[in-house]
């Protein structure tokens, strides 16, 4: 008889989570919440009184107004700074750039001095000499572009640049918040016109005459890029008209950057010598230190509730629940990690009882089933490997032949030897005859590597497919200035004359690419028993010890200290150490006192 375990713990469960989420929400969600935001925001707008005064009496001294912003922030976490009325951050006499422009006959600034705020388009960070990034054309002496707008009857840069033509690029200069503000605006007049009626644009160029970045202490002022890219932001609004300082001398908004909820402070003062400016200042909602000290009170008295609730629903769920759970958690894990030799006790008769007899169950199909399947993957890899090793070993096995073909067509483009046109007409045709078969050849290799693939074996003379492979590669040898010497011994060996001479060719190419110019190849054969051993040496760099045995694996690359223009062997020694495995032959490198040397072995005929 089923004790309907379900039931119990549909009650039980959701009971238990209704009261711990009800509990959670009302004092999380709706009390703490919307407590700590109201007390956030109510200490923040008395310490900014306190501040304003404080700014007042202080307001001509730049060193007492950098300790009060700093002073402000250590004892309420929140930035604080001043604005004039155009927005621009008061007291930046130690992060600016002085630039003289040149003379203009349609600009108003021609021939004037300007004095450009460095924070609103660099970082501070940027003029470190450790920062990689850094821009080291911001210099006194250097030229400079700038482009922007007269409001208010003074200029606001956009962007800066080292040259006009240069100054919408990526890596220039701008101030982002006015230049993202620009594009907003002028979407709300009918005509372009109209807006630069208002904004007149200019595009001047210059010299800078002085750079001043600040030191020490000072520098920490233009970190906060958070900050300043708020003010910046503000700026644009004042600029533009969206900031309605007449009806909003007070202003508070959210803001959310990175998820973070952040508030900020704005107020409308007169500054001591009559002129308006702004107190701006910006915090966090979430700080962990400030959240944990407010809901100390708060967590204290659910503290006991909720650890005798979750004791008791601990031993109750570890005692009556939770332990046929846990086994068969423990086996449903094993099951994932494929590992079927486990298998379920069954001792009720209840719903988990039923669930336990089911993974039993789908535990012995899953290991029958997955057996099956390793087995149908395994061939799947195979054929997947074979395809791929093929159309490998095809893309580069075709590149000889169609270099020859497009040097035949470059010669008779140019008509360089027309007397020899039939010559080099059969040329690309014996080429394009070679290619076919060496594409019907891959096919029979790529058959090989799956089992099925069988070499055919002929007699021929060794020093012939060597002489014939060397004319071919002629070219490739004369443009290098490379000397070739031969020392060939008739020989007639049992092979595949074709593969062979891919071998030749591969290791022959091989060798051309790693030769330094006006250096010599040598290529020799000679009789050792009953085989004949085919050797090409080149003169050049040695190929590191610990890549002797690597530069035979597939797209294998060598080091850049060989000197060497690809960089190493690829999948031509891979080929070729495919096909020599075929003849069941040796072959094999090694470094020479002046070079590389390759070399493999054939069988005599009989």
């Amino acid at each position: 008889m089923k004790r309907g375990i379900v039931f119990k713990l549909f009650l039980f469960t959701t009971a238990l989570c209704m009261f711990m989420l009800a509990v959670i929400f009302i004092g999380q969600t709706i009390f703490f919440k919307q407590f700590y935001v109201n007390q956030k925001v109510k200490d923040v707008k008395a310490a900014f009184q306190t501040y304003k005064q404080d700014y007042l009496n202080h307001a001509t001294n730049t060193q007492a107004m950098a300790e009060l912003e700093q002073d402000f922030y250590q004892k309420y976490n929140t930035w604080i700074t001043t604005l004039d009325a155009e927005g621009n951050l008061k007291h930046t006499d130690d992060f600016f750039m002085q630039v003289k422009l040149n003379r203009s006959n349609d600009s108003e600034l021609s021939n004037k001095t300007i004095t450009v705020p460095l924070y609103t388009v660099i970082n501070v960070e940027d003029f470190s000499t450790e920062n990689p990034f850094h821009k080291p054309w911001i210099q006194e002496g250097e030229p400079i572009a700038i482009e922007g707008l007269i409001m208010n009857n003074q200029p606001v840069i956009l962007r800066m640049g080292r040259n006009v033509s240069n100054l919408r690029e990526e890596n220039q200069l701008e101030n982002r918040q006015m230049v993202n503000k620009e594009y907003e605006v002028v979407t709300r007049y009918p005509k372009p016109n109209q807006y630069h009626e208002k904004y007149p644009p200019f595009l001047v160029t210059g010299t800078i005459t002085r750079v001043l970045t600040p030191e020490g202490a000072g520098v920490s002022r233009y970190t906060n890029h958070l900050f300043l890219d708020r003010i910046q932001a503000f700026q644009a609004d004042v600029l533009y008209g969206d900031y309605d300082h007449t009806a909003n001398t007070n202003l508070t908004e959210d803001y959310v950057e990175n998820q973070v909820n952040y508030k900020v402070f704005v107020e409308r003062i007169q500054d001591h010598d009559g002129k308006h400016a702004y107190l701006f200042a910006m915090t966090s909602l979430q700080p962990v230190s400030e959240a944990a000290g407010m809901i100390q009170e708060y967590y204290a008295y659910i503290v006991i509730a909720t650890l005798l609730l979750a004791l008791l629903a601990s031993y109750y769920y570890s005692r009556r629940i939770a332990r046929p759970l846990l086994r068969i958690n423990r086996t449903t894990q094993q099951m994932a990690g494929l590992d079927f030799s486990e298998k379920i006790h069954i001792t009720t008769k209840d719903e988990i009882g039923d669930l336990s007899r089911n993974i039993n169950e789908l535990s012995e199909r899953l290991q029958a089933h997955i057996l099956r399947l390793e087995k149908d993957i395994e061939k799947e890899k195979q054929l997947e490997h074979t395809r791929k090793e093929f159309i490998s070993g095809v893309s580069h096995e075709l590149k000889t032949p169609l270099s020859v073909i497009q040097s035949c067509l470059a010669i008779l483009k140019d008509g360089v030897a027309n007397h020899k046109r039939d010559y080099y007409f059969n040329a690309m045709e014996d080429e394009v005859k070679r290619m076919d078969l060496l594409i019907v050849d891959m096919l029979e290799l790529a058959k090989y590597e799956s089992g099925t693939y069988k070499m055919n074996m002929n007699s021929f003379c060794i020093d012939d497919v060597i002489a014939r492979t060397c004319s071919k590669l002629a070219p490739e040898i004369e443009a290098k200035q490379l000397q070739l010497y031969t020392s060939l011994k008739p020989a007639e060996v049992m092979a595949n004359e074709l593969r062979i001479e891919q071998v030749i060719v591969n290791f022959l190419t091989n060798a051309i690419c790693y030769t330094p110019e006006q250096e010599a190849v040598l290529i020799t054969t000679m009789e050792d028993g009953d085989t004949v051993k085919v050797c090409i040496e080149n003169k050049g760099a040695h190929i590191p010890d610990e890549q002797l045995e690597k530069i035979w694996d597939r797209f294998y690359r060598g080091e850049s200290s060989r000197q060497r223009s690809t960089g190493g062997t690829g999948l031509g020694l891979a080929i070729s150490k495919k096909i020599l495995e075929m003849h069941s032959v040796p072959y094999g490198v090694t470094n020479t006192p002046n070079g590389v040397l390759f070399y493999f072995y054939l069988n005599k005929k009989a």
